[in-house]
C-alpha cells in the first residue's frame, strides 16, 4: 500500500497549479498575440455600403469583432491604406467584459465601428491591396491586409 504524506500531496498540488498556470498564460498570451495573413483571419469582420434611392453609391461602415482574454480596450482611431495611400479614421468603440450579459464566454468581445471616408471608396474600388490598422490601449498594433475574396467583396459593395 502506498502511503503518500500531507507534504508530498501538498508539493504535489502546488506543482499540478504551477503546471496548470503555466500552460494557461501560455495558451491565453498566445490567443491575445495571434498571427494572421489577412483581416478576417484575425477577427471577424463586416464591410457594409449603402446607397441612395437612385442607387448612387452614399457610403459604407466596417464593423469588426476582435474576442481575446486581455483587458485592453481598442482605440478610437483607425488608419485604411489603399495602395499605400493612407485614410486616417476616427472610431466608434465598444468592449463587453468576460461574462457580462450579451458575452457569457471566458474572452472580452471588443467591437469597432467606423464610417469609411467618402473619399476613399474610389480608392477601394481600383486598389489592388487593401490594408487595416487598429490599435489598443495596451500598446499593440494590428496592421493586416484584406485577402483576394473580402477585396473582391468589398469592391462588389462599392459598385
Amino acid at each position: 500500500m502506498i502511503h503518500i504524506t500531507r507534504k508530498r500531496l501538498l508539493a504535489g498540488f502546488g506543482i499540478l497549479c504551477m503546471l496548470v498556470g503555466i500552460f494557461g498564460i501560455s495558451y491565453t498570451w498566445t490567443v491575445d498575440h495571434r498571427t494572421a495573413n489577412s483581416l478576417s483571419s484575425y477577427c471577424r469582420i463586416d464591410f457594409q455600403s449603402s446607397h441612395t434611392e437612385e442607387g448612387k453609391l452614399e457610403g459604407a461602415i466596417l464593423t469588426i469583432w476582435d474576442y481575446r482574454y486581455d483587458s485592453a480596450k481598442l482605440r478610437p482611431e483607425a488608419v485604411l491604406y489603399t495602395d499605400g495611400d493612407a485614410w486616417e479614421m476616427k472610431a466608434s468603440v465598444k468592449q463587453t467584459g468576460a461574462g457580462e450579459p450579451g458575452n457569457p464566454g471566458l474572452k472580452n468581445e471588443n467591437k469597432l465601428f467606423v464610417e469609411m471616408p467618402r473619399s476613399s471608396l474610389p480608392a477601394i474600388r481600383k486598389a489592388d491591396e487593401v490594408r487595416f490598422r487598429f490599435y489598443y490601449d495596451n500598446g499593440q498594433t494590428i496592421d493586416l491586409p484584406l485577402n483576394a475574396p473580402d477585396l473582391e467583396y468589398w469592391k462588389a459593395q462599392l459598385q
